[in-house]
Parts: C-alpha cells; sequence; structure tokens
C-alpha cells in the first residue's frame, strides 16, 4: 500500500508542480489518500481527508481544488434541503480559496460565471432572483470578459436579461445592447476555435495524420463549435419578436439624433435592423448613410450594397460588397461577408459567381461547412440543365453529393445533416441497375453549363 501511495504522490507532484519533503509528507498522504478516493469516484470515502487537507494547509496543492470540485458536486447531487445549500455554498467558497491560494490558474471569468451558474442552476432552493443572478453574471462578464466565454454561462446571461426585460425591470435597448454584446462575444470565440480547427483541417488535407494530442485537441474545438452553435440559435429564438420592426423603428427613430455620431449605436442599429428585415424602412438608409459617412467600414459598405439590392442596382450593390471586402482586414470576418453576398448572388440564380465567392469563405474558414451544403444545393438544382441526356444529367446529383459529405467533414455541426442530404442526392443520382445497362462503370462524366465541373461514376 506505502508502495502503491509513494507512486501516487510522484505522479501527483509532477501534475500540479510541487515538490514534497518531510516537513510536508503528512499533507502529501493524505493528499494521496484523497485523490486515489476521488479518481475511484468513492466521493464519501475522500470527503474527510479532502477536508482535514484543506482546512490545514488550503495553498499545498491544486488538487485539493480540482479533485474538491468533484466531491462537492456528488454531495449537492446527493443532497436535498439545508444540507444541499450548505454543499452549494461550501463549492462557491471552493472556488473564493482557489482564487486566493491559486490566482495565475484561476480565471476571474471563467470562476465567477462557474459560482452564478451554480447558483442559477440551483436558484430555487437558495431563493435567488433573476435580478440577483444577472447582477452576479453582468459582473463577472466585466470583471474578465475574456476568460467568460462557457457556452451555457453565456446562454443564461442573455436568458436573465429577456427575463428582466419581460418583467419590465431593463429597458429594451438595455435588452438589445446585451444581445449584441454577447453575440459579439459568441462571434469572438467561434472564430478562435474556428482558427484552430482550420489548422488541423488543413493538415489533413495535405495528407498529414494528425498525432493523438492533434486528435485530442480536434475533439476539444469541435466540442466547443458545436456548443456555441447550439447557444446561438437558443439566443435568437429566446429574443424572439421582442426585436421585430414594430419594435426596434420606433426606439431607433427616437433615439437617432442623439446617437447620429455614436458610430457604434449606429452599426448596431443598422445590423439589427438587417438581421430582421427591416430594411424597406427610410430608417434603415438613414441609419447607414450616417454609419457610413461617419466611420467607412466593411459593415458599412456591405449595408450600402443592401440598399442597392433594393433598389434594383445588382451592379452598384455588387460594387459596395467588392468595397466591403477590400475594407475588411479579419479573414474571419471576410470570410463570412464572402458567403452572405455568395447567399445573395445564389438568391438570384446567379450560380457560377455565387460559386467563386462561397470558394473565398471556405479559404478563409476551411471548418464552416456552409458553403459547401450551397454549392451542392446549386449542382442538384443545376440537374436538369446541365447535361446532355438523362444518365449525365443525373450524374450531377453524384457532384452534390460529393459536395455535401464535405461539409459533414469539416464542420461538427453539419456532420448529420450534411450526411442526410447527401445520401438523399445520391439516391437521384444513376443506380447500379443503370449503370450496368449504360455501361458507363468508371467512366468520367464532365458536367457542362456554369458548373464546369467532373464526376467519375462509381465502379461496381
Amino acid at each position: 500500500m506505502r508502495t502503491k501511495i509513494t507512486i501516487l504522490m510522484t505522479a501527483l507532484a509532477l501534475t500540479f508542480n510541487i515538490g514534497f519533503s518531510q516537513s510536508n509528507e503528512e499533507d502529501m498522504n493524505t493528499l494521496s489518500i484523497f485523490v486515489e478516493y476521488a479518481k475511484a469516484k468513492n466521493y464519501d470515502a475522500a470527503y474527510t481527508p479532502w477536508m482535514e487537507l484543506r482546512e490545514r494547509n488550503p495553498k499545498f496543492n491544486r488538487a485539493i481544488y480540482k479533485y474538491g470540485e468533484d466531491i462537492l458536486e456528488d454531495k449537492i447531487n446527493k443532497s436535498s434541503g439545508a444540507d444541499k445549500v450548505a454543499y452549494i455554498n461550501d463549492m462557491l467558497k471552493l472556488w473564493e480559496e482557489r482564487g486566493t491560494y491559486f490566482t495565475s490558474k484561476t480565471p476571474k471569468g471563467e470562476y465567477l460565471a462557474k459560482s452564478c451558474q451554480l447558483m442559477y442552476d440551483n436558484r430555487d432552493v437558495l431563493n435567488k432572483s433573476n435580478a440577483e443572478l444577472y447582477d452576479c453574471f453582468d459582473n463577472a462578464y466585466k470583471m474578465d470578459k475574456s476568460t467568460f466565454t462557457n457556452p451555457k454561462s453565456l446562454y443564461t446571461y442573455f436568458s436573465l436579461m429577456v427575463d428582466l426585460y419581460d418583467a419590465k425591470e431593463k429597458p429594451a435597448q438595455a435588452l438589445f445592447d446585451k444581445y449584441d454584446d454577447v453575440v459579439e462575444k459568441v462571434e469572438e470565440e467561434v472564430k478562435n476555435y474556428s482558427e484552430n480547427l482550420n489548422k488541423l483541417v488543413a493538415k489533413e488535407d495535405g495528407g498529414t495524420e494528425l498525432t493523438k494530442k492533434e486528435k485530442s485537441y480536434k475533439r476539444f474545438y469541435e466540442s466547443y463549435l458545436t456548443a456555441y452553435d447550439k447557444i446561438s440559435g437558443s439566443i435568437d429564438t429566446k429574443l424572439g419578436d421582442r426585436a421585430n420592426c414594430s419594435v426596434l423603428i420606433p426606439l431607433y427613430t427616437k433615439d437617432f439624433d442623439e446617437n447620429q455620431t455614436n458610430a457604434l449605436w449606429l452599426q448596431r442599429a443598422a445590423g439589427r435592423m438587417s438581421a430582421k428585415e427591416c430594411t424597406d424602412d427610410p430608417l434603415f438608409f438613414k441609419l447607414v448613410n450616417a454609419y457610413h459617412n461617419l466611420s467607412p467600414s466593411a459593415n458599412s459598405a456591405y449595408y450600402l450594397g443592401i440598399l442597392k439590392d433594393k433598389e434594383g442596382n445588382t451592379n452598384e450593390a455588387l460594387s459596395f460588397y467588392e468595397q466591403a471586402l477590400s475594407l475588411e482586414t479579419d479573414n474571419f470576418k471576410k470570410s463570412k461577408l464572402y458567403e452572405r453576398i455568395g447567399d445573395k448572388l445564389k438568391s438570384k440564380g446567379s450560380y457560377g459567381k455565387a460559386r467563386s465567392y462561397y470558394s473565398q469563405a471556405l479559404k478563409l474558414n476551411s471548418s464552416n461547412g456552409r458553403p459547401h451544403l450551397k454549392i451542392a444545393q446549386m449542382y442538384a438544382k443545376s440537374a436538369n440543365n446541365c447535361g446532355s441526356d438523362n444518365f449525365s444529367k443525373r450524374a450531377v446529383f453524384w457532384l452534390a453529393a460529393n459536395e455535401a459529405s464535405k461539409a459533414g467533414r469539416v464542420d461538427p455541426n453539419l456532420r448529420k445533416s450534411a450526411s442526410q442530404t447527401a445520401a438523399s442526392y445520391k439516391a437521384k443520382a444513376p443506380q447500379r441497375a443503370e449503370i450496368f445497362s449504360a455501361g458507363r462503370a468508371g467512366e468520367t462524366i464532365s458536367i457542362p453549363c456554369w458548373i464546369q465541373r467532373s464526376v467519375k461514376v462509381p465502379n461496381l
């Protein structure tokens, strides 16, 4: 048993970067005992030695806090009433102690948000009001926005604002400002994880197998991108019709005069009206022009393009869209612009031009699978017009299926839908019996019209 403890003591010293001597051997022995129990998920047995060491020498080792979370979480889940409240409060205290004794390893935004989330998840037993909980999250966000990154907590933070707005405790402008704050934060995190994932995707595309560590990082990046994608939809759903045109137009009309020299306010107001399809109202024209005159940017040029599109001036619109691209210096944001412009061209039936913009979007953000799916949709819609006979026309669906499959390969959020889409396209392509009777197995078919691509008929 002593040999086993010695081995564990050494492992802990290496893991948490500490040394130990004869003077702290008792602490190290206690540490190794509760850690061994905690690793075996025997939290009841771990509790007493853990508490002994925590009270005797709280700064001895970070493992006190790492495994302490697991131990207290188990207690919280198994208890009720006053006992549950006591364990919750002790978890909050544990995170405070961690911040005191291991400050550099305890990001304020992250741990304050964890504390707020724990209180929110147990708000009934703690008797916490929405206002108290919102203030908690708001303090965490303002104190250390950079490490307030947990997707669930970001959603909870915004959800509480909506609840306070519905209760008439927060005004509409505060709601919209917080929506923009949280959405921009989510986009910032999506950008960070996407850029890291893109490097690994590029390595795989280059034919180099990822190391075990890189595969682990890839799964980590993908899991966070999936989580952010889910809360993005939930945030928009939670906002709902509270930001429709009938609300936005009178609000921004009322506040326009005092904010016409406030670039951030103009940007957000124009962006909100664009997102909610309020672009037919004259106010949108006023917002966009004031914004562009005050602070010409990629966003303002893009909004001017929207206005020209509304007027039916397609060439002028495209000119402004190109100006937006030239003004944007951030590749992640530029990728989104390319995709948006591609969407507009696709909706007009300009498939060839749309594909070129989607391709540029993919070059700048290869882990975004949406452009692949949109290109696949254009191929599928063009099948009947691109081919000399029935077989070659339907062969276009293989091309569409291949493109849809790429979306699922690079984008974790689209794996299921991309797989289903690819399967539906394959079902519309020539089947085995048709390939056999036509004698075209293994043949490469050139697809004419705007597509200008080739596809290989499957071998039987």
